[in-house]
């Protein structure tokens, strides 16, 4: 825990606290099972899945992280092996049923904690599934002091759910979230914000949210490598590249993110699904395949949010980056079938037969579906919405794709996972 100043009106002009679950669906593990603490878990998507989608504090003593394939955690430790039940040091893989049962069972759980969460304070933002921004700015006259509050967040969490978090406090979103990073698991970091730019000057860029490679490089070519250098170039530089985003991250740099406490679910700008494949897949069947899981599942996505679109990337990943390109139609759809035949169309023109890691199908810009059906809907293409409307209900009762085309008997066995931008309440309340 670092040391800090009372709460002022002067010297926290405003308080963000991210809430920040201690490595969330290993930790459940590790509470349903008891036997499980103290040793190295990884969860990875299904029986078949070779990625670890996250793993205990006691695997990342191995030097595995989340993301990192299972044959490499392997490597780094020897023992590991796909069955729990008997040995100290395991990933645990679940078939696909039981791996669906905690996946609802994990979204109930970070729902309770979100919800609890809003008894502190309504300003709340839910970042991810096991995230959250808190804006505490004006509960100032009740809060004794940031390291009070931070623990009342942390025994809330806790009561709730029997899980641990981490509590970063400081007076803007990304100085909140780089210090709930800096003392994992249990800790409480907090940065005054008359300290935050201090703290920060010797960070590098990439430590803060939302600096990928890309802006990383931008960033290097220009001199900033550390928090610190980035008052060394005009704000100017980085607005005129990256627009308002990139006036935001100059100020970020230096502790002062002007970012607001977003409580409302903001419209979506695209609606996607993708899925890795086995490494260097070249079987033009085998991508279809994926290909039309991924199609379906985007089209039954935007009817169930009433969303249409005109414009679809298609994207095939390879290991020299993606193959794909933006389909544009004459008008909204959110039909699976005509999806697959916009990315049917990027194959025969962009791909030439090399070996591909990962498939991606993304609605962008989705709109809301008018209500009344306009004339290009008549005849075929009202049968199509009724035929969708049908298949949707009785998906819906009996499971994801209970009813799909009958080249989807083939898919991937993998289940779907909980997807970074998922909300406990509209359009992102979906599992992905």
């Amino acid at each position: 825990m670092v040391n800090s100043e009372a709460i002022s009106k002067d010297s926290w002009p405003r308080i963000i606290a991210l809430v920040d679950m201690n490595s969330f669906f290993a930790s459940i593990e590790q509470m349903d099972f008891p036997e499980l603490y103290g040793r190295p878990v990884g969860v990875t998507n299904g029986l078949q899945g070779t990625c670890i989608i996250t793993c205990s504090y006691e695997a990342r003593a191995w030097g595995i992280k989340t993301g990192m394939r299972l044959k490499e955690a392997r490597r780094l430790c020897p023992d590991i092996i796909q069955s729990w039940m008997y040995h100290s040091n395991f990933i645990t893989l679940f078939i696909p049923k039981i791996f669906y049962e905690k996946l609802f069972w994990n979204i109930r759980l970070s729902t309770r904690i979100m919800s609890a969460l809003k008894t502190i304070t309504p300003d709340i933002e839910i970042f991810s599934v096991d995230e959250a921004f808190l804006d505490l700015t004006h509960c100032k006259k009740i809060i004794h002091s940031p390291e009070q509050i931070a623990k009342k967040i942390q025994d809330l969490v806790c009561n709730i759910s029997g899980l641990s978090c981490s509590v970063g406090l400081s007076g803007d979103k990304t100085t909140a979230k780089y210090a709930a990073k800096q003392d994992k698991p249990y800790g409480i970091t907090i940065i005054p914000p008359l300290h935050a730019e201090f703290r920060l000057k010797d960070v590098p860029v990439d430590q803060l949210c939302g600096i990928g490679r890309g802006i990383k490089r931008f960033l290097n070519s220009h001199g900033v490598y550390k928090c610190g250098d980035m008052k060394n170039i005009p704000i100017s530089v980085l607005g005129k590249h990256f627009g308002h985003p990139g006036r935001r991250i100059w100020l970020m740099a230096q502790g002062k993110d002007p970012e607001q406490i977003q409580t409302i679910v903001a419209p979506p700008k695209s609606i996607g699904h993708g899925k890795v494949m086995p490494p260097d897949t070249r079987n033009k069947r085998i991508i279809l395949t994926y290909l039309q899981h991924m199609s379906e599942k985007v089209g039954a996505r935007l009817r169930k949010h009433d969303f249409k679109s005109s414009v679809f990337f298609i994207g095939l990943k390879t290991k020299n980056g993606w193959i794909g390109s933006k389909m544009k139609l004459a008008y909204s759809i959110d039909d699976g079938k005509k999806i697959m035949q916009l990315g049917e169309k990027m194959i025969r023109h962009r791909w030439h037969g090399e070996g591909i890691h990962q498939i991606q199908v993304t609605a962008l810009n989705p709109q809301k579906s008018n209500q009344q059906m306009d004339f290009l809907e008549q005849g075929e293409h009202a049968n199509i919405a009724i035929k969708n409307r049908v298949i949707d209900l009785i998906n819906q009762k009996y499971g994801n794709l209970t009813i799909a085309p009958s080249n989807l008997m083939h898919r991937s066995s993998m289940p779907d996972v909980i997807a970074p931008a998922w909300k406990p309440s509209g359009h992102r309340q979906t599992i992905q």
